[in-house]
């Protein structure tokens, strides 16, 4: 009779584990674009096998400060979650003329209907967006400090900036006029659990 016995992991499975869990981390943006590093609450992790099949993440949001943003992992995509300062959100109707597609209604990155609004979210201080470029998948970085910058307008209002190909978003998501990025950052589907936890991946209550 054969040895059914498992073999134990072999030492890449376990750096590939480690990597992960280091990997989901809150990095907390302060408007002026400093950045600390605060850990995930593991409690809300999904298994490594519920998260490759594409489970829902629970994120807490409780200690999320105006003008923070934190980042937690679903489907192996960077989900943006950030608290808006009223003065971020005022900054919106001044880009709706700037992007190119205010209303989000390019269909390649279908937005849900509860975000199709002009800061394309279910609350207006909090904005949920992937954070990845949707001209080649690169990951744009934080600029939040309004005004003049290095590859950014003097008439700044503070978004994001893809560093690849030089791709500006604004603090809704949405891509400006005449960049390589062909569509708005993808909204995915989340729902709130109470005021101050959401689930990303699921929209409809079970």
């Amino acid at each position: 009779m054969s040895d059914s016995a498992t073999a134990p992991a072999g030492p890449g499975h376990v750096d590939k584990d480690r990597r992960t869990w280091i990997a989901i981390t809150c990095g907390a943006g302060a408007v002026g674009g400093v950045a600390v590093a605060v850990p995930f609450v593991s409690s809300f992790a999904p298994s490594e096998r519920a998260k490759a099949a594409g489970a829902p993440v629970q994120v807490d949001i409780s200690a999320l400060k105006p003008g923070e943003k934190l980042t937690v992992e679903w489907r192996g995509k960077p989900v943006w979650v950030m608290r808006r300062t009223p003065e971020q959100l005022e900054t919106l109707k001044k880009t709706d003329a700037l992007v190119a597609d205010p209303n989000s209604d390019r269909k390649a990155y279908p937005t849900p209907e509860y975000a199709k609004n002009e800061w394309r979210s279910i609350k207006p201080d909090v904005l949920v967006v992937v954070g990845i470029c949707s001209h080649l998948g690169c990951s744009p970085v934080d600029k939040f400090q309004p005004g003049a910058q290095p590859s950014l307008p003097d008439d700044w209002m503070g978004g994001f900036l893809c560093p690849c190909h030089g791709s500006t978003f604004d603090l809704a998501g949405r891509v400006f006029k005449n960049k390589p990025a062909p569509d708005n950052l993808e909204v995915p589907p989340y729902m709130f659990l109470s005021d101050n936890v959401l689930l990303v991946g699921e929209d409809k209550k079970a």
